[in-house]
């Protein structure tokens, strides 16, 4: 008698992986002009041309002229009768406003930090004490990693609060203000003092001392705030310079 077949095994199929969102060239495009413009490379009044950054990037001008109408509905350029584009001047008016949100933003999310019985995200706050709570020694010295490192610790408190719409918020005031911002950190003693004050600031939210946390950090953006009030034109070129 010939054994019955055993019953066919289902085939287990390999869980579906999260698709990426699709990302035009036009996005591509949009997000290496941001960061030219973040980083200096373009700063407030260069001109260029369509056929420029076509050339620079290898790209065709569609995706180009897309990018470019994007930041220019977001406020970094304008367009130029019969000569191109321009990268515009800083608008300080604006981002004092965005500063002044800024604050409310992140004072409100420390005292909820520091509140009993809300949900906090005690895992971001460790991510964070493993950055800025290391002796002197260990502390970088690279401007550019600070600056990143700062704008994720601004961040990451606010969200770690556990509100999506205020850390939704305080996003989209991060990337506005991030062209400014970055010129904070191109002297060491801004460095050094960032290394300080965030270290006082975790270990106050860490110590449930909301008042006290709020407190100081909103010296450390008002100081933080008066630094870009004396920035001059000049200064952004030398920044330019000094990040290659």
């Amino acid at each position: 008698m010939v054994p019955a077949a055993a019953p066919a095994r289902s085939k287990k199929t390999a869980p579906a992986e999260a698709e990426l969102p699709f990302r035009s060239r036009a996005d591509e495009v949009y997000d290496q002009l941001k960061r030219d413009i973040a980083d200096f490379r373009l700063v407030p009044g260069d001109r260029f041309t369509e056929n420029e950054i076509c050339d620079r990037l290898g790209v065709s001008r569609t995706p180009v002229r897309q990018a470019l109408i994007r930041l220019q509905q977001e406020g970094y350029v304008e367009v130029l009768f019969r000569a191109g584009w321009r990268v515009l001047p800083f608008d300080f008016q604006q981002f004092e406003q965005l500063y002044d949100l800024r604050m409310v933003l992140e004072t409100t999310a420390v005292h909820r930090l520091c509140e009993s019985g809300r949900a906090v995200d005690r895992a971001q706050l460790d991510a964070l004490a493993a950055i800025w709570l290391v002796p002197a020694e260990q502390r970088s010295r690279d401007a550019a990693q600070v600056a990143s490192w700062d704008e994720d610790f601004h961040c990451q408190l606010v969200a770690a609060a556990g509100n999506a719409e205020m850390a939704r918020v305080h996003r989209e005031v991060t990337d506005r203000i991030r062209i400014i911002r970055r010129l904070d950190f191109t002297q060491q003693p801004r460095i050094d003092a960032t290394y300080d004050e965030h270290a006082k600031i975790l270990k106050a939210v860490r110590a449930n001392r909301g008042d006290q946390a709020a407190m100081m950090l909103r010296a450390h953006i008002e100081t933080s705030q008066a630094e870009v009030r004396k920035i001059t034109l000049h200064q952004v070129y030398l920044a330019r310079q000094q990040g290659g």
